[in-house]
């Protein structure tokens, strides 16, 4: 069965395309840019349609020959207003692709709407459910509240805020009941609809097996992790301040930030259906949830997370089409050191920079580097890496994007997505000089008007002092 996936590189897409695969589905994975497939390509069995369906594009280029097609798109961290906008007329442009495909079924992710007064991101994904239903093609929707999984940005809130407050000054809306779901059941239930004919034109609640409210689920987290907390609501905690809030404490940019406070005043509770009884699923509790999403972690087994979307992106993508820093209007430090040892483990080092391995000399100035940006609201140190070892096309790693990371031709690339008056490359080569092996060490700054010229020379000192050690020390390690 072939099935058009889009979304394929978000977080829910990337657990839901191995699913798909081993149920021996033949899977199309929409793209918007080909150069961050985010380690898809390592999957057989798959073809990959670049396409954005907020821009007009090409319909007879575009495959027909599909049987179920999976709605996952979403743009609400991408702007505080206005995104509805962009959500009807990306759900209007695929519905006019769909009308022209063999396709026999729609399956929509979306929130849960069984309130009168919506906030602003769930009123737009009941306009895309309104503008799907339009289509020829019969659509089953799946309406869930708090996805509970590692990675997931949800789960990363609750993560950070209990990890990291011991006492809570929190705002009124950790009193909402919800009801969490984990991403296991959620995948499980994504891939058991498909042509599933009971489910055609009908719309789901999809809940997990507890009702809390927020503030009950950071205590049931905390209790998992062995930590006393305390948590005290403020009624005087509006949106904009909720907001701010939850981008310094958490990793969160502040436009996803305020979306999703925006949401959590809402109460998300299940209406009684019959999906459970159809698909002969029963999802699990709150508790399982998050130790399964421990497991994950301690295995170093997370398959995908919302950091390495470009949700959490102070830019978009367009980035991602150089194959090389600029020369042209820019400045750099080069550094090369002899690799007199084992250049696969100097290569290894190269794969596990930033996170938790820090960036090998001065992390401490990292650190405050990364907070000085979070003051002026760029995404700082916090988003770490997916993966330890392994990076892919696409990742975020702390404030840096992974552009090239080619580790058969031992080259890294990064972008900074740190708040500069310029932009920043940063790359890694391992390289053959005069018969012998070593270590390019390259920082691009590419500087906009006066302040940017003045940024980098303010800062090169450091630059030659912080860089040089780190070469070094990725040599030496």
């Amino acid at each position: 069965m072939r099935v058009l996936l889009t979304g394929a590189t978000g977080y829910i897409g990337k657990q839901l395309l191995p699913v798909l695969l081993n149920q021996g589905h033949e899977v199309i994975c929409c793209v918007r840019n080909k150069k961050r497939l985010g380690g898809l390509e390592k999957f057989n069995n798959i073809d990959f349609w670049e396409v954005d369906f907020l821009k007009d594009f090409d319909l007879n280029k575009a495959p027909k020959q599909i049987d179920v097609a999976y709605y996952l798109i979403h743009s609400m961290a991408y702007s505080v207003t206005g995104f509805a906008e962009m959500e009807k007329k990306t759900a209007h442009n695929f519905r006019n692709y769909i009308n022209l495909t063999k396709a026999q079924q729609i399956i929509y992710l979306t929130g849960m709407l069984n309130e009168d007064d919506l906030s602003e991101h769930l009123e737009s994904r009941k306009a895309v459910e309104k503008e799907l239903r339009k289509s020829d093609v019969p659509v089953t929707t799946l309406r869930a509240g708090i996805v509970v999984g590692s990675g997931s940005a949800s789960f990363e809130i609750i993560r950070d805020l209990v990890e990291k407050l011991p006492i809570m000054l929190a705002p009124k809306w950790l009193n909402t009941l919800c009801q969490p779901i984990g991403i296991n059941d959620v995948i499980q239930i994504l891939s058991s609809c498909i042509l599933n004919k009971e489910t055609f034109g009908k719309e789901f609640d999809v809940g997990g097996a507890d009702i809390l409210s927020y503030k009950e689920m950071l205590y049931q987290y905390a209790e998992y992790r062995g930590l006393k907390r305390r948590i005290f609501s403020l009624p005087i905690l509006g949106l904009r301040i909720s907001s701010y809030w939850l981008y310094f404490i958490t990793s969160i940019p502040y436009k996803l930030a305020h979306n999703l406070v925006d949401s959590m005043r809402i109460k998300m509770v299940a209406r009684d259906n019959q999906l459970s009884e159809i698909l002969q699923i029963k999802p699990k509790g709150y508790k399982a949830a998050v130790e399964k999403s421990f497991q994950k972690i301690e295995e170093n087994a997370i398959i995908a997370s919302w950091k390495d979307s470009f949700v959490s992106s102070a830019a978009n993508d367009m980035f991602m089409d150089y194959a090389e820093a600029p020369e042209f209007g820019c400045v750099n430090e080069t550094r090369e050191i002899p690799i007199d040892t084992d250049s696969k483990k100097v290569l290894d080092n190269i794969w596990s920079v930033g996170g938790k391995r820090g960036w090998y000399y001065a992390n401490f100035l990292w650190k405050i580097r990364g907070l000085a940006d979070r003051l002026i609201g760029g995404t700082g140190l916090r988003r770490g890496r997916t993966h330890p070892t392994e990076i892919y096309n696409g990742d975020a790693l702390d404030f840096w994007r992974v552009i090239i990371a080619d580790k058969l031709n031992k080259r890294l690339l990064l972008y900074s997505e740190m708040k500069l008056p310029g932009e920043a490359w940063l790359e890694f080569k391992i390289a053959t000089k005069n018969g012998k092996e070593v270590l390019q060490q390259t920082a691009t700054f590419r500087p906009i008007g006066l302040w940017g010229r003045l940024y980098w020379y303010a800062m090169f000192p450091a630059h030659l002092f912080i860089f040089s050690n780190m070469a070094k020390n990725i040599v030496r390690y």
